[in-house]
């Protein structure tokens, strides 16, 4: 699962491991040296299983409908982002808006 995880990030440069404990050490949450919390941005433990919950999302749609998709959670990060998450929020939206850049780099 993690090589998967690893691969998708060489794609979406906005996904980049960050410091997750406060040792100071830089390592993504399921690692098996990482006693931090979870990274919730990149690797959300609620997400976990075979199969990736945006991949189903982006097989299920038109590739303008995952680009809608995608723009809808951009913009739902960023309107609440003060009010619920703060950073996260803002790395969240970050991580979206990579996927629909890829999304119409794909579609072109």
């Amino acid at each position: 699962m993690m090589n998967k995880w690893k691969e998708l990030q060489k794609s979406y440069p906005a996904i980049e491991p960050r410091t997750i404990s406060n040792t100071g050490k830089t390592a993504l949450a399921g690692d098996e040296d990482c006693s931090a919390p979870a990274d919730m941005v990149n690797n959300p433990s609620h997400y976990q299983g075979e199969i990736e919950c945006i991949d189903a999302i982006q097989a299920s749609m038109s590739k303008d409908e995952f680009a809608g998709h995608c723009k809808a959670c951009c913009i739902k990060y960023l309107w609440r982002y003060k009010s619920k998450g703060g950073i996260e929020s803002l790395e969240k939206a970050q991580w979206y808006l990579s996927k629909l850049i890829d999304t119409e780099k794909n579609a072109l």
